[in-house]
């Protein structure tokens, strides 16, 4: 077979990645922490989902209490009457723990715990019943220049929930990934993996992280 005309190959950067109505009728929540906007990389992620034809509601979970993420869990089963894939946006819930605290440790248990609550909410009403199965996809703080314990560690823990959570909820057909952006990752790199993982392309990958600090420089 002859190989395909020059013109035919696609370059990074040119033309789309994803066809057209990938992602048609599904559901992708994008969790973040109440009261804020989520992080740019997570708006996108949303942008990018809805344009490859998913609805892509708000999902405002923070660290506690459970009652309350269950309750917004509800809220968009009520509206849009399922949930295909969540995105946990820990890179907006770290910077914004931060920014008030500027304390890591207050950060690092924010991003954890708000990840946790919603995983938990996401999965007893959406997944699990009848065996449905979902896609779990963490946004960890972006790689920065220099130390940061909290940062790295918030990195670290999410990855690491990611590939537990991948073995413990396997049986119900749950994957998890972790997307670890780097310092000057662009947002349309992050939405355009968002929509691959929260696609029928996404079945094939669990426990594994997306490291993105080796991107564009990184």
């Amino acid at each position: 077979m002859d190989p395909p005309a020059p013109s035919s190959v696609r370059r990074p950067g040119e033309g789309p990645l994803l066809r057209d109505g990938l992602l048609e009728g599904r559901v992708v929540a994008i969790a973040v922490s109440p009261g804020a906007d989520g992080s740019a990389a997570a708006r996108e992620a949303a942008r990018r989902c809805a344009e490859l034809g998913a609805s892509a509601p708000w999902l405002k979970v923070g660290p506690a209490p459970e009652a309350d993420a269950e309750a917004a869990v509800a809220a968009v089963l009520s509206e849009h009457g399922r949930i295909d894939a969540m995105v946990g946006d820990g890179l907006g819930t770290f910077a914004a723990a931060l920014a008030a605290s500027d304390a890591g440790a207050s950060a690092l248990r924010a991003c954890l715990d708000g990840a946790w609550n919603a995983s938990r909410a996401v999965a007893n009403a959406a997944f699990i019943p009848d065996a449905r199965g979902g896609k779990l996809i963490y946004l960890a703080p972006a790689a920065q220049p220099g130390a940061h314990p909290g940062r790295q560690a918030a990195r670290a823990g999410l990855e690491n929930m990611a590939r537990t959570l991948s073995i413990e909820w396997a049986r119900y057909a749950i994957c998890i990934t972790t997307i670890l952006p780097g310092a000057t990752t662009a947002g349309g790199v992050v939405g355009d993996l968002v929509a691959f993982l929260a696609s029928p392309a996404g079945d094939y990958y669990s426990g594994c992280r997306f490291d993105l600090d080796t991107l564009a420089g990184d």
